[in-house]
């Protein structure tokens, strides 16, 4: 009797968690929206997400999925493990709700990426680097995970790093390995960059930034 009524109790327990699951909206985003809502964003990522400023990155073309998270961490508290905290971004993003993320990652998703320049003087080791990693320092191949064309995955979130400024990845770069940006699943980027040399970072970035999507 007892072990009845256990099982009943939990066979109710999940029949609840799925229509309270399933009751959840799965909200689409609107491109369209998104540009109207994009009008804040333009003047350091461009109008049509495309940064003229080496510092701040080109969203054209990224993946809604690594956009809406990196919204969600800028707009976490600080402190909050998965938080990346910028002095430019945070307050933006703290208040955008579910919605206007989404209709902003469809935005910037849809709209085509410009091609980068690389530094020819340096693309010879950054692709050394890319496509092969450094086996006597432990650095795990770029490609990995980015893709041989810099494309991303945007199932695991990410990012679509071909033809993106140089001097932004090179920062993003130093940031892991100085620990001050934390928003890697489980320390992935921070353990990669952290045996990265200064010449891998800044030859792997500029060979990113001359390939195409």
């Amino acid at each position: 009797m007892k072990k009845t009524l256990i099982m009943t109790l939990a066979g109710f327990s999940l029949a609840i968690s799925s229509l309270t699951w399933a009751a959840e909206p799965v909200l689409t985003g609107d491109p369209v929206a998104g540009k109207t809502k994009s009008a804040t964003c333009a003047a350091c990522h461009g109008i049509d997400g495309n940064s003229t400023n080496p510092e701040w990155p080109s969203l054209a073309g990224q993946s809604e999925a690594y956009i809406i998270k990196q919204l969600h961490n800028f707009k976490a508290e600080q402190g909050n493990a998965d938080g990346r905290f910028n002095a430019s971004m945070s307050p933006m993003a703290a208040p955008l709700n579910e919605q206007d993320m989404v209709d902003l990652a469809a935005y910037f998703a849809s709209q085509p990426a410009k091609q980068g320049e690389a530094d020819q003087t340096q693309v010879a080791l950054g692709e050394q680097v890319y496509k092969g990693g450094n086996n006597a320092s432990g650095v795990v191949a770029c490609a990995a995970c980015h893709g041989p064309n810099g494309n991303g995955n945007p199932a695991a979130k990410f990012p679509a790093i071909a033809g993106q400024h140089a001097t932004y990845v090179a920062n993003q770069l130093t940031a892991f390995r100085k620990g001050e940006r934390h928003n890697d699943a489980g320390k992935m980027m921070r353990n990669i960059a952290d045996k990265m040399s200064d010449a891998e970072i800044k030859a792997v970035s500029e060979y990113v930034a001359g390939l195409q999507r």
